[in-house]
């Protein structure tokens, strides 16, 4: 379904990536870690048109969306919940999730219940204005306002960053029930033992290139990939 392809890219003049390669398949659950600095961040972002696209190929669905800007990355099917700043402070819970569907004439019921399903809290809070919620809570609005459009893929950056210990797995739960409907997932995560064992596949990126790729459980057994990027 995606398909990067040699990609090189960064910001203005700086390169961050080189020949960056990664693919996930429909319905597939796939993370990418690796340590500071390593550009993982900047491969998600380079997916949604983020930043300075230097070469190679992105398509998905088997068209280019190389170079493409966002707005019009988000009608091919594509929703993105960045790490930091990912929701309206201002606005209530209801009309952060009304404004994922903005691009519609109309906010679409189905799709508004279909987040209620799977973050329940949402629907008990929707008049709460979302800068008064807790980090994970806010973690749920700015994921539900990206599955208000029923996109194939969702890009997720870094979604445990910031979140207390005990709501770590409850956030892991979540990207797992989203999963499980049917939405591929392609996720940047801190916590990488605990992404791998719940992905199909990983990737770890080094220096802004490709160092591993396997299935998840493999990476995890991996004993180079422990001792390097999983603190043994």
């Amino acid at each position: 379904m995606l398909a990067v392809d040699a990609l090189d890219a960064g910001y203005g003049d700086f390169q961050v990536l080189y020949d960056v390669d990664l693919t996930v398949d429909e319905g597939e659950y796939v993370t990418i870690v690796g340590p500071n600095g390593a550009g993982k961040s900047t491969v998600m972002k380079s997916v949604f048109g983020l930043t300075t696209y230097m070469g190679g190929r992105v398509e998905f669905q088997g068209a280019e969306i190389s170079g493409l800007r966002p707005e019009e990355i988000i009608t091919h099917g594509i929703g993105y919940v960045p790490q930091n700043d990912n929701v309206f402070g201002s606005l209530t819970v209801r009309e952060n999730l009304e404004m994922g569907a903005y691009i519609l004439d109309e906010v679409p019921q189905e799709s508004l219940e279909a987040v209620f399903d799977k973050f329940p809290i949402l629907e008990e809070r929707q008049d709460q204005k979302a800068g008064s919620m807790s980090g994970g809570q806010q973690q749920m609005v700015a994921m539900g306002r990206a599955l208000m459009l029923e996109p194939d893929l969702l890009l997720l950056d870094e979604p445990s960053a910031g979140l207390a210990p005990d709501l770590v797995d409850e956030m892991f739960d979540r990207v797992d029930v989203i999963n499980e409907s049917g939405t591929a997932i392609l996720m940047v995560e801190q916590n990488a033992k605990e992404a791998l064992r719940r992905c199909d596949r990983g990737y770890v990126l080094v220096q802004g290139r490709n160092r591993y790729e396997d299935d998840g459980q493999a990476l995890l057994a991996d004993e180079q990939v422990r001792r390097d990027f999983l603190g043994g």
